[in-house]
Formats: structure tokens, C-alpha cells, sequence
């Protein structure tokens, strides 16, 4: 139990840092390090750009959507991070919100997100979701991001290791027969809330950002606190953990050897990995990675891995909360690698703010099989990332003219894109004839 309350006590954190993706476009660009290897970033646009697109709009009243599942009906299943999930129909008409739905906090960047389909979703109506919930006590609420600033990082890191904001958690639950209400919700896990994927080998893998309570990193820089203790990184960085779909630990996950280490842990040393896919070329997680000011990262995930934050990254601080007037100071001990740190496949300066992610395998738009596509919030624009096997080749950014932020990507049936804006669409993407 020692363990559960440290990631309750730790979560929240992450969300303030999510907020600041939006703020750092007027701080200036910091400085760009060197790739580790030729387009590592600032990929070349495509030989051939992509067809000219159609865009529907099968509903606009959505309520900041994080997340889409499509059910057997035809039907679409979203989540809301202020902590409702509602059933979308093809012609547009929204539902009111389900019933049974556990309780959430929703504050900054923190909320209701990932929801996925289990494989046999037809038969069982099971379904898989991860939230961030209110401490013992405390009534599901929406709160204000100040609530961040004035309670918590006006804190030292000795008070914030001691406070109790919420639980990030992942669930199993069954949705009703009449698609009314969740029932005989069991949480699974706990310490990750932002994607959840489901593996060739039946795995869940769920992604969770950066336990942001035991170093400054990339805010005011006085107390930086940066440790080497490789068992704290696993613990309080942000991580991919390994379960299954019972939310038993599978035998073969990395650290199970290890009493300080959660044995949930597959993957750490992320910031805030909003973005997650399995590549059908490969078989292997990619995600997506929020860096500080610049520095977003994808990043292929293999089991126990350091993928080097606090340690390294190639954006730095953020500017807007310095206190002592300087600019683009590096995040931890200044490098954008080092011996033991996966490298990121890709990563950009300026942000982009990466959110959700895709890799297109249908047949509606035969030059994308096989591309990765990325939701800019930050970039508002629909990133498509051409991949010679591991390596991107190309990048073009779509739907540059509606100024959408981005939020979630999905393959639809109908070989369609389907999109969520942070601004409440739920997007068809086709191409025009």
C-alpha cells in the first residue's frame, strides 16, 4: 500500500505542466540542439502531398473530448475529461451522459481520457478507460488550473511530497445492453491515465506522465533535486505499465524482481505521453511524448527502458515561469542524450504539443497506408509523418486552414480519419472526389 499512496499523492503534478504547452508559443523559440541522426527532425514534405480533403462535421456539442471508440452499431463512444462519457450516432445526435461512470477530478490537463474497446467488445460489452479521481473524500469537481499554482507549486518539494491531490487510475467496466450506462466498473491499475493500448499479445499497455513532485525540471529552476537513483526515475517519471486485460501482472514485465519498483512498470523516463499506437508493421508501442519548451518526442517503447526524462531532453525550462529572467535554460543536466536513453525516433522545436496518434492501414487513401499521423494541439494541424520502416522520411501538416487543436485520431471501419477537437467536433476525413 506504500506504493499506491506515492502515486496518489504524485500525479497531479504532471497536469500543470501539461497546461504550459499553450503559453510557451510566446516565449520565444529556445535554441535547437543536433539530431542524433539525420532526420531526427525538420523532415522534408512528401514528394507527393495528399489529396484534397473533405471534412465532416458529425456533431460539434462535445465538451473538450479526449478520446473515441467506435461500437458494433455503428455508433460513436466518447469521453470527456470533465468526466463524462456520451454515445454520438452517425447523424450527429449526442446522448446524454452515461450512467455509472466513477467518479473524476477534472483540473489542468487531468481528467476522464483514454477508452478502448476489449477485442471481444460484441459478446462481453466490456471496455477499457483510465480518469484521474478525486482523493478519499473528496466530490468529483472541475477545478480551475490556478488551483495548481496557489496551492501546490507555491508548496516546497518536501510539503508536495506529502499531499494527496487525486489517483490516476485505469478500469474495466461493461456497457449496458441498452448503451445507457457503465456497470461493474473494477479498477485495474493505478499510476497512468493518459492512453491505453491494446497489444498484439492481449496486453494492456497504458501510458501516464510525469509524477512532477520530486524536482523543479523545467519551472523557476532553483530546486532541481535531480537524483541517479534509477528506482525513483522508474517510479516518478512518466511510464508505460504492462498488465492484463484482468489487471493481473503479466510474468515477463521487466522489474518484477524489484520490491521498489511498481511491477506494473514496462517502460519510463517520459514527460507526458498523450499519443500511443502499436505499429501493424512491427508489432511495437510508439508514442507520442509532450516535451518542455520544445522537445516533443515520438518514441518507440520496448520493455525496460529509459527513455531520459528529467534527465535529458532536447527542448528546455519554460521561460514563463522563471523568476530570475533567463531564457532557454536545459532541462536537467543539460544534454539531449546520454549513454543508457533511448533516443526518439522524431521530435520538433517548436512544439507541436503532440496528442493522439494513428498509423492509417486502410484502403480509402491508399498513399497513407502505412503513414503515422499525429494531432498538433499546439500546431493545430493534423501531423502525417511518412516512415521508411523506423525512420520518418516526410512530414506534412493538414487541416492548417481550421486552426483546430487536435486531440484524437482514429481509423475508422469505413477506412475514414476520425477526428476530436478540443473545441468539441467530431470530424469524418475523406477524400474529396
Amino acid at each position: 500500500m506504500a506504493y499506491v499512496r506515492r502515486i496518489a499523492i504524485s500525479v497531479c503534478f504532471s497536469a500543470a505542466c501539461a497546461t504550459v504547452w499553450a503559453q510557451s508559443a510566446f516565449t520565444g523559440n529556445p535554441p535547437k540542439p543536433k539530431p542524433a541522426f539525420p532526420r531526427q527532425t525538420e523532415a522534408p514534405k512528401p514528394a507527393k502531398p495528399s489529396p484534397a480533403l473533405n471534412v465532416e462535421t458529425i456533431t460539434n456539442r462535445l465538451s473538450s473530448p479526449f478520446a473515441l471508440a467506435f461500437l458494433p452499431d455503428g455508433t460513436f463512444l466518447v469521453t470527456e475529461t470533465g468526466g463524462t462519457m456520451r454515445i454520438v450516432r452517425r447523424d450527429g445526435v449526442v446522448s446524454a451522459p452515461l450512467g455509472g461512470v466513477p467518479d473524476v477530478k477534472s483540473v489542468a490537463a487531468q481528467g476522464l481520457h483514454d477508452v478502448v474497446l476489449d477485442p471481444d467488445f460484441a459478446r462481453n460489452r466490456t471496455l477499457y478507460f483510465n480518469y484521474f479521481a478525486p482523493p478519499p473524500g473528496e466530490a468529483p469537481a472541475m477545478w480551475p488550473v490556478e488551483f495548481f499554482y496557489d496551492k501546490i507549486w507555491a508548496k516546497s518539494i518536501a510539503e508536495r511530497r506529502t499531499m494527496q491531490i487525486g489517483m490516476e487510475q485505469a478500469a474495466s467496466a461493461k456497457l449496458s445492453a441498452d448503451g445507457r450506462r457503465l456497470e461493474d466498473v473494477k479498477v485495474l491499475a493505478e499510476g497512468a491515465e493518459r492512453r491505453i493500448v491494446l497489444a498484439p499479445d492481449g496486453k494492456l499497455l497504458i501510458t501516464g506522465s510525469d509524477r512532477f513532485f520530486y524536482y523543479e525540471a523545467d519551472y523557476d529552476g532553483e530546486e532541481h533535486d535531480f537524483t541517479d537513483n534509477p528506482d525513483l526515475r522508474r517510479n516518478f517519471s512518466g511510464r508505460v505499465l504492462r498488465i492484463n486485460r484482468d489487471g493481473s501482472i503479466p510474468p515477463d514485465n521487466p522489474w518484477l524482481s524489484r520490491a521498489t519498483v511498481p511491477a506494473t512498470t514496462f517502460a519510463h523516463g517520459l514527460r507526458d505521453p498523450e499519443g500511443a499506437a502499436i505499429n501493424p508493421a512491427t508489432g511495437e508501442l510508439w508514442v507520442t511524448d509532450h516535451g518542455p519548451q520544445g522537445g516533443d518526442e515520438i518514441n518507440i517503447i520496448r520493455s525496460g527502458k529509459d527513455y531520459g526524462w528529467p534527465n535529458v531532453s532536447y527542448g528546455t525550462q519554460y521561460d514563463v515561469r522563471r523568476t530570475d529572467g533567463r531564457k532557454n535554460v536545459p532541462v536537467g543536466n543539460g544534454k539531449s542524450s546520454m549513454p543508457g536513453v533511448e533516443e526518439p525516433v522524431y521530435w520538433w522545436i517548436p512544439d507541436i504539443a503532440p496528442s493522439g496518434m494513428m498509423f492509417y492501414t486502410g484502403s480509402l487513401f491508399p498513399d497513407w497506408r502505412g503513414n503515422l499521423f499525429v494531432g498538433g494541439l499546439e500546431a493545430r494541424a493534423l501531423v502525417r509523418l511518412v516512415l521508411d520502416k523506423n525512420e520518418v522520411v516526410a512530414e506534412e501538416r493538414l487541416l492548417l486552414d481550421r486552426k483546430e487543436s487536435i486531440r484524437d485520431i482514429r481509423q475508422g471501419p469505413d477506412g475514414a480519419v476520425y477526428l476530436l477537437t478540443r473545441s468539441g467536433n467530431l470530424l469524418r476525413i475523406t477524400p474529396k472526389p
